[in-house]
C-alpha cells in the first residue's frame, strides 16, 4: 500500500510532504503499488493510544466479557484510537482477577489492540478516592499485584498507590522491574510522593484530579512529579477536568515530552445524556460532564481521546504536534511499546490516522 498526497507526521515531531509505505501490516522504506490512496494533503499521524479509559458506548472494560472489550476495541477505532490500555475501577479482589483473566484471553481480532491494562485501584487512598468505590480499597501488597498480575498474564502495565496509606518503598521496590508503579487517588503530600518516586514510582495518575492542589508551599503530588525527570504524568484535556491555563502551564512545566493525554472516559461516552454507572456507582452524564449522583464529584469523562486532542489544539492552544506526540509516541513509551507501535516508523506495525486541515476525521488503518 502506498499513501500519497500527505503531511507525515515524522520521528522529528513535524510534518513534512510525503508518502508513506506499508507492507505485510508495517511502515516500510518501499511498498507495492497494488493498493495507492490519495491522501488529498491531509495530515497522517500515528494511530492514538490511550492508556486510561473506562470505556463507551454503553460498555465498561469492568464488565468483564470479550463482548464488551470488543465492543469498546471496535469504536475506539472507529474514531482513530488504535491502541487501547483500559483502567479498572476499584473492586473486589476476586472480581478484578476475573476482569483480568477476561483480558488476558481476548483475542484482539478486530478494532484497537488491546496492549495493556492500568490498574486504577485498589491502593488508593479514601480522602480521594474520587468515583472509586471506599467498600473495596485496601493498603498496597506485593500478593495482591502478583494475583492480578497472573491473571491477566503480564498484561497490567500500570499499577496505581496512594503512598500515605502504607509502606511502598518495599512494593514499589519489589514490582517496579515488571510494572510501572502510578501514584493516584492520593492525599501524600510532596515528600511522601517523591519519595515514592525515588523508589521507583514513574507515572502519575490524571494530574490535578484526585491529588492535592499544587500551591506554593505545598506543591504535593504534581511538584514532586515535576521534579523527578523520568516521570510522566496523564493530563485530561476535555475541557472539563482542567482549565486551559492550567493545560498550557503544565505543558511548560512539564515539556511535551512527559506528557500522556488520556481520556479517561466512561461507559457513556458515544451515547446520549443520562444515568450510567462506572465501579458500580450511579453517575448522571450531560454532555461532556460526567458527575457522581452521589455528591457530583467527576467521575471520568465523556470526551473520547481524539476529541481530547481536537480540544487540545483548538481550544487550549496547544501545538498540533505537540498534541500529537502526547497521544502517540508518549504514551507507546509510558507503555514501553515504543517499538512496535506510537510512530510512522519502518517496521513498526502500520497503525495510522489521516485527519484534514479541520482535524476531521478521513481515514483509519489498522495493520495495513
Amino acid at each position: 500500500m502506498i499513501i500519497k498526497n500527505v503531511n507525515v507526521y515524522g520521528e522529528d515531531q513535524q510534518f513534512t510532504p510525503g508518502e508513506i509505505y506499508i507492507e505485510n501490516g508495517l511502515f516500510a522504506e518501499n511498498a507495492s503499488a497494488d493498493e495507492v490512496i490519495d491522501g488529498e494533503g491531509c495530515y497522517a499521524i500515528p494511530g492514538l493510544i490511550d492508556i486510561h479509559f473506562h470505556g463507551c458506548m454503553g460498555h465498561d472494560f469492568c464488565d468483564g466479557t470479550h463482548e464488551a472489550i470488543k465492543a469498546i476495541a471496535e469504536h475506539e477505532a472507529s474514531i482513530g484510537v488504535t491502541s487501547i490500555c483500559p483502567a479498572t475501577m476499584t473492586l473486589p479482589i476476586e472480581e478484578l482477577e476475573d476482569i483480568l483473566s477476561t483480558a488476558a484471553s481476548y483475542d484482539n481480532a478486530s478494532g484497537a489492540h488491546l496492549v495493556g491494562v492500568n490498574m486504577e485501584g485498589p491502593f488508593i487512598s479514601f480522602s480521594k478516592k474520587g468515583a472509586q468505590n471506599e467498600k473495596y480499597i485496601i493498603p498496597c501488597e506485593e500478593s495482591v499485584y502478583r494475583r492480578f498480575q497472573n491473571a491477566a498474564n503480564g498484561l497490567v502495565k500500570f499499577i496505581a498507590v496512594a503512598p500515605e496509606m502504607c509502606d511502598t518503598k518495599d512494593f514499589i521496590h519489589a514490582v517496579k522491574d515488571e510494572v510501572t508503579v502510578s501514584l493516584a487517588h492520593t492525599n501524600a503530600d510532596y515528600d511522601a510522593a517523591k519519595a515514592a518516586y525515588d523508589n521507583g514510582a514513574s507515572h502519575a495518575v490524571h494530574l490535578y484530579n484526585a491529588m492535592p492542589a499544587f500551591t506554593h508551599r505545598a506543591p504535593g503530588v504534581i511538584g514532586a512529579a515535576r521534579d523527578t525527570k523520568n516521570c510522566m504524568v496523564e493530563l485530561i484535556c476535555d475541557g472539563v477536568h482542567i482549565h486551559p491555563s492550567v493545560v498550557r502551564a503544565t505543558f511548560e512545566m512539564f515539556g511535551s515530552d512527559r506528557i500522556v493525554m488520556i481520556s479517561d472516559s466512561m461507559r457513556a461516552t458515544g451515547m446520549p445524556d443520562g444515568r450510567y454507572t462506572l465501579g458500580g456507582l450511579e453517575v448522571d452524564v450531560t454532555g461532556n460532564r460526567a458527575v457522581l449522583v452521589s455528591d457530583g464529584a467527576l467521575a471520568g469523562s465523556a470526551t473520547n481521546l481524539m476529541d481530547c486532542l481536537r480540544t487540545a489544539v483548538k481550544e487550549m492552544d496547544i501545538p498540533l504536534e505537540k498534541a500529537v506526540a502526547c497521544t502517540t509516541i508518549n504514551p507507546a513509551k509510558a507503555l514501553k511499546i515504543e517499538d512496535k507501535y506510537g510512530s510512522i516508523s519502518n517496521g513498526k506495525i502500520a497503525n495510522l490516522v489521516l485527519l484534514d486541515k479541520d482535524l476531521n476525521l478521513k481515514k483509519v488503518i489498522i495493520n495495513g
